[in-house]
């Protein structure tokens, strides 16, 4: 049985969304599928991965990318509410004065 891809679960995510954290993120997420397809081409036919660990790695990607796009997500919600508040802060002030 050929060893399996690491899977690294904490460098993936972002904690901002800045052009080097998505790319890292995108570079990742191809390191790892390059690393499965890899091991499914060089693995010997007579002694193959097992279905369950193969799926267990299919999970694993899976939670790695949903859990990269949530992290866009709300880095892209934060983003907007800044820019929100950046914008009503001089209104707020102003009618506070009155």
């Amino acid at each position: 049985m050929s060893p399996t891809p690491p899977v690294s679960g904490g460098s993936a995510a972002p904690s901002a969304a800045s052009p080097t954290t998505t790319s890292s993120s995108t570079d990742d997420q191809n390191m790892f599928l390059q690393l499965l397809v890899a091991q499914l081409q060089n693995q010997d036919p007579l002694n193959s991965v097992d279905g369950t660990q193969f799926v267990t790695q299919l999970a694993q990607f899976q939670q790695l990318e949903q859990s990269v796009n949530s992290g866009q997500d709300i880095s892209a919600m934060r983003q907007d509410l800044d820019t929100l508040v950046a914008a009503l802060a001089p209104n707020t002030t102003a009618t506070s004065n009155q």
